[in-house]
């Protein structure tokens, strides 16, 4: 059976370190899709091909992060139940988010595959690597229902406080897409289609180990074909959680696809730095983003059973933990990030764009620490709209703005680009404190 756990009663710090540390390790496999992409293709193809890979990948990530999101709803819906002690009711919310999410994947499939080339349009691919941009999301477009399956059950596994299996499948298919990525990129020369080829088959494999692990091991709740079907009220409740998160983290995406955009007009080593320094972010960002997806599982649960205070604790803690890393994440970005780029580029002006830019990420380290456990604070106690708003509005109000008035500051420079990052994150971190005032107040918390 599925490995289950009770995060309302014992001990906090324990549990939810051992919780989040698979999550963290899943999340590290899971960027090394793209990140061995981008090291081998830097290694053994054109610029053109790694500017390609760059901005077509960030397009997937956007998607990527988009179902993520929207399947965050059934993680919290499930870990209420659980909460609430009505766990049997698993079935139906497994067998409805599979019939909403077939229907999500078909669609974005022909979606990315009919609008690719005005992605790469909007993206400002530079003109030498526009073909191959189409072309590579083109390829990712088709296994979208891939992603979206891969990200639905890893949303379920954690659901019912399992965040071990997600890891297990995901280091077994990353190994894979290595390889592939050296075959396809380094002996059969396919550059940024050959990286797609990769990806897409690497989640394919990682879909079909799961099912075979939820086959053999089971659930902690009755589950069969019959669930597979639209039970209204499980629908519009997951809907409810997850569509505000799901456009919150579009929005924020879309946000960074602008400043993408933005730093395509400076050229294609311009181009290429961002991409290379957004697939560095992607690994220094993992330990917080790690414990907001952990908090909105432990925190659902403890919702779902009216344990406000502990739910409460458990985000002090999160916290506490996060920052500890925090310092050696900024340390790393701000003053060694030569080195992070040099991990997926041997060109001297790839590696210098990425470094500039990834000063301004070591700044956001300090302060995304706070902030992501707040939205996974949020997220489990069922607050999504709120979550929403602040994540929408320093998109488009602090973020966006602050990178198009840098980028038009002589001598531009990623480095001043990237300030809108960390200016965002200081207004959503107030309004975060606001919020849980506001909350306290209403739940009489005694913390």
């Amino acid at each position: 059976m599925a490995r289950e756990l009770d995060f309302t009663t014992g001990k906090i710090v324990g549990p939810l370190f051992r919780f989040a540390m698979p999550v963290m390790f899943a999340m590290f496999l899971q960027s090394l899709y793209g990140a061995g992409d981008l090291w081998v293709v830097g290694q053994f193809a054109a610029p053109e091909d790694v500017s390609a890979v760059s901005t077509g990948s960030q397009v997937i990530f956007a998607l990527n992060s988009l179902i993520i999101s929207l399947a965050m709803g059934v993680t919290v819906y499930m870990g209420q139940k659980i909460g609430e002690g009505c766990k049997e009711q698993g079935g139906s919310i497994i067998g409805t988010s599979i019939w909403l999410f077939a229907i999500v994947g078909a669609a974005l499939t022909a979606a990315l595959i009919a609008a690719a080339g005005g992605l790469a349009s909007i993206m400002n691919a530079p003109a030498e690597a526009f073909d191959l941009t189409v072309l590579y999301i083109r390829i990712c477009g088709g296994g979208a229902i891939v992603i979206v399956a891969y990200n639905l059950l890893a949303a379920i596994f954690r659901g019912i406080g399992d965040s071990r299996t997600p890891f297990i499948t995901v280091a077994i298919a990353c190994a894979i897409n290595i390889g592939l990525d050296l075959l396809l990129i380094a002996v059969f020369h396919m550059g940024a289609s050959g990286a797609a080829i990769a990806t897409v088959t690497s989640q394919m494999i990682s879909v079909i180990l799961s099912f075979f692990i939820i086959r053999r091991q089971g659930l902690p709740f009755a589950f069969t074909k019959k669930h597979i079907h639209r039970d209204r009220p499980v629908n519009r409740r997951i809907l409810a959680l997850g569509t505000p998160i799901a456009l919150q983290d579009f929005l924020v995406n879309l946000s960074f696809l602008i400043i993408m955009a933005l730093v395509n007009e400076l050229g294609v080593y311009a181009s290429a730095g961002i991409g290379v320094a957004e697939k560095g972010c992607s690994f220094l960002m993992l330990i917080p983003s790690a414990f907001m997806q952990s908090m909105s599982a432990v925190v659902a649960q403890n919702a779902g059973a009216g344990k406000y205070d502990r739910a409460l604790k458990c985000l002090k803690y999160a916290i506490l933990l996060s920052s500890l890393f925090g310092v050696v994440m900024f340390y790393l970005a701000f003053f060694h990030g030569d080195l992070l780029a040099w991990i997926f580029s041997k060109e001297e002006q790839i590696i210098f764009q990425a470094a500039d830019y990834l000063k301004a990420y070591g700044i956001d380290c300090l302060l995304t620490c706070f902030l992501f456990c707040f939205i996974g604070f949020f997220n489990g106690m069922g607050a999504t709209r709120f979550v929403m708003i602040q994540g929408a509005t320093a998109a488009f109000l602090i973020r966006v703005p602050v990178a198009i008035f840098m980028s038009r500051w002589e001598p531009v420079s990623l480095f001043h680009i990237g300030l809108g990052i960390p200016c965002s994150t200081v207004y959503q971190i107030i309004l975060c404190f606001i919020f849980l005032a506001i909350l306290k107040k209403k739940l009489n918390w005694k913390n």
